[in-house]
Parts: C-alpha cells; structure tokens; sequence
C-alpha cells in the first residue's frame, strides 16, 4: 500500500473540496479507508472511515452532514467530499489505510489502528 492524497487548496468559507487518496501500488481494495486531520497546535483527529466494501461509513459529529466519504475500489481510490466548509475545517487532512475486511466491530476511528498513511494535504478555509 502507498497512499498519495490530493484536492486540497484554499476555499472560502461554505465551499468545497474533494480530496482523493490513491493507493499506487493497487493493494488497498481489501482495507477500510480513513480520513484524519490535523490542525496547526492540535492533535491528529479522526474525520471520516469507509470499510472495504463501503457498507459501512463513519464519521466524526463535526463533519456530519458535510463531509462524503466514498471509495472506487476499482481505481483503488477513496474520495472525501467537503461540503459547507468552515475556517475550523482548516487542517493538514490525512489518508490512512486499516488492514481488515471487517466491516464493523473493529474501531475505524482510532489512528493507532490504521497500518498505512499518506502524506497529508492542505486545506485552508478562509472565513
């Protein structure tokens, strides 16, 4: 597995963005897929999980109603699409990749729990 994220940028408050996270090496079509972020000064926090079949997604309650997360495990790529974005949206966002074939009972919001990690991208909100 060998995650490259892209799509982020400097949008202004309420717009949006879709980052992508591809796996070049088209080996993550069996992990769960998650989206962490991390502020300037802060803690990396959990966004956004889908499981390898994408039957189930999780999110995080600051991103709910705004944030998509979805998978093309043919491209082996997932997408996070950011809706209504807001200045606390601003972040270094992470893809990450956990090694399982569960789709539930396995917690998909930890990051000590993910195998594989992407470089990150920038996302700036401007208010």
């Amino acid at each position: 597995v060998q995650l490259q994220a892209s799509g982020g940028g400097l949008v202004q408050a309420g717009g949006s963005l879709r980052l992508s996270c591809a796996d070049s090496r088209r080996t993550s079509s069996n992990n769960a897929m998650g989206w962490f972020r991390q502020a300037p000064g802060k803690e990396r926090v959990f966004v956004a999980a889908v499981s390898w079949s994408s039957a189930r997604t999780y999110y995080a309650d600051s991103v709910k109603a705004r944030f998509t997360i979805s998978r093309d495990n043919a491209k082996s790529t997932a997408y996070l699409q950011m809706n209504s974005l807001k200045p606390d949206d601003t972040a270094v966002y992470y893809c990450a990749a956990l090694v399982t074939q569960l789709d539930y009972g396995l917690d998909f919001t930890t990051s000590n729990n993910y195998d594989y990690w992407g470089q990150g991208t920038q996302v700036t909100v401007s208010s």
